[in-house]
């Protein structure tokens, strides 16, 4: 099972990033700048450091990263990757577009393993 899934609009808005932008990845954001906000970034442009960074999986195409430390509180969650208007206060790729990445979450359950 996958860990992070992805809605149909979410996937729209990647395929236009790529266009600009080539591959791309994502971080979960641990709360600075802009709350708990998935960001989108050119693939290498934030740096991913192996002894504190987790690989949650990819979502259309893209490896979608968290912190170990928040890793440990969500470890227990699926996550569904969205998109919403609006303009978040962070860096992500997504910004100059009038929108924002946002997150879903619920408890993973016995059946989703």
């Amino acid at each position: 099972m996958a860990r992070v899934d992805i809605t149909d609009r979410a996937r729209d808005v990647i395929d236009t990033l790529r266009e600009k932008h080539g591959p791309l990845m994502f971080h979960q954001s641990g709360g600075c700048c802009d709350g708990s906000s998935p960001m989108c970034f050119p693939e290498g442009e934030l740096y991913i450091d192996d002894d504190n960074d987790v690989l949650l999986g990819e979502v259309h195409g893209c490896p979608f990263y968290m912190s170990s430390f928040q890793y440990e509180y969500w470890k227990h969650t699926h996550l569904t990757l969205d998109v919403t208007e609006g303009r978040g206060a962070s860096f992500s790729a997504e910004i100059p577009l009038g929108l924002r990445f946002v997150i879903d979450s619920r408890l993973l359950v016995e059946e989703d393993n």
